[in-house]
């Protein structure tokens, strides 16, 4: 039996970088209005278990929490507001062993965790299937006062003085209804009860609104964003017609108000193939998506033909790259590095946790090899 794993939750994986990119020259870059130099991060750090492979292969304590790495990355700051559930279920643990957990989580799901392997808990079951289910529980999305840290302004304020990103987000037009439904009962709804999704998302969005209409109106937010995981290899789970029926709207309403008082990304966080709906999204205000996988056919090179200076984008580098040889490595440095530095709007990174199985030697020529390729592309763009 292997050794339990030293690190397992997202806190233990937690990764340390060192921002040098002012908030002026991130939002410049990302909306291409400059190109000074190339961005360059880490966008979620590894995996569980890699650590301990990187420990056994000899990695020095700032290898673990990469400090020992260098990244050229902006800052940012998270105004402390809440735009989602609030209260919700007691949670309670219902069983325990050397294998998982079973919880019961804030949505009254019943949630299942494997220890060592996982960082999120799967849900096995919902608490809405009807209006009736959806009646019970829509209190957990009211506007209140409570959503409003007693510092909140002041904090807000204090990131724009440290030169950070100001960001707020909001819940996912896709992912929300899929926590308190399910994939398979969401997609079915779609058609079978377009009511429920029209009076959920128009609930999260009036509360939504409401709470970013108090912050853009004291304070001038630079980013939104909107965490979906939508997709998967086969593509993605609603199509542009659910989309523009029923994610658009609510977007579009929030991001209008916010873009008007000065806002310039929206930025969306989905895995998985969304070409077929870049487009439609598009349409909805956003200009910016990550980790974009190149597994699930997100190749941003491509991407940026096809879009130009109308998406930003940051990850899009192949993790499972860095489990091949140094040639493998070097060779998907070179198709990807050079057309993102001589067009900006982008953020070099990896495109996900980088995965078990990779050697600490491939990382550290990984990282090598980044900056040797965008300082020389940085000196041809400027010569």
């Amino acid at each position: 039996m292997p050794p339990p794993l030293k690190w397992t939750s997202h806190a233990d994986l937690a990764i340390i970088k060192r921002p040098s990119v002012s908030r002026e020259e991130y939002l410049d870059h990302m909306t291409f209005r400059r190109n000074d130099r190339p961005l360059f991060t880490e966008i979620f750090g590894p995996i569980v278990g890699l650590k301990e492979e990187w420990e056994a292969q000899g990695a020095s304590p700032g290898e673990l929490d990469f400090s020992a790495f260098d990244y050229r990355c902006e800052a940012r700051g998270g105004v402390p507001v809440n735009t989602s559930l609030l209260g919700g279920c007691p949670e309670a643990l219902l069983e325990a062993n050397d294998e998982y957990i079973i919880k019961r989580d804030r949505y009254g799901r019943t949630v299942k965790m494997p220890l060592g392997k996982a960082t999120i808990a799967l849900p096995l079951d919902y608490p809405v299937r009807t209006m009736d289910d959806w009646r019970r529980i829509e209190s957990w999305y009211d506007f209140s006062e409570a959503r409003f840290a007693d510092n909140w302004e002041r904090t807000a304020r204090q990131h724009l003085e440290a030169g950070k990103v100001l960001t707020v987000s909001i819940p996912g037009g896709f992912d929300q209804p899929r926590q308190l439904m399910g994939e398979e009962q969401l997609c079915l709804a779609y058609y079978e009860q377009p009511e429920l999704i029209h009076a959920i998302l128009r609930k999260i969005g009036d509360m939504a609104f409401a709470v970013l209409d108090r912050v853009s109106s004291r304070v001038r937010v630079d980013m939104l964003t909107v965490h979906e995981d939508m997709a998967g290899k086969s593509g993605p789970l609603a199509g542009p017609a659910q989309i523009r029926e029923f994610i658009l709207p609510y977007y579009r309403r929030i991001w209008d108000m916010l873009q008007d008082r000065g806002a310039r990304l929206f930025d969306q966080d989905s895995d998985g193939d969304m070409n077929a709906v870049i487009p439609t999204f598009m349409e909805a205000g956003v200009n910016c998506m990550h980790p974009m996988e190149p597994a699930a056919n997100m190749d941003s090179v491509q991407v940026r033909q096809r879009y130009g200076t109308r998406l930003a984008f940051y990850g899009g580098l192949d993790k499972h790259v860095l489990r091949r040889d140094q040639d493998a490595i070097a060779a998907e440095l070179e198709y990807k590095i050079p057309p993102m530095v001589h067009s900006g709007g982008c953020v070099l990174a990896l495109d996900h946790r980088i995965p078990n199985g990779t050697p600490l030697a491939n990382y550290r020529f990984y990282h090598r090899k980044v900056w040797e390729i965008m300082e020389r592309e940085a000196d041809l763009l400027h010569t």
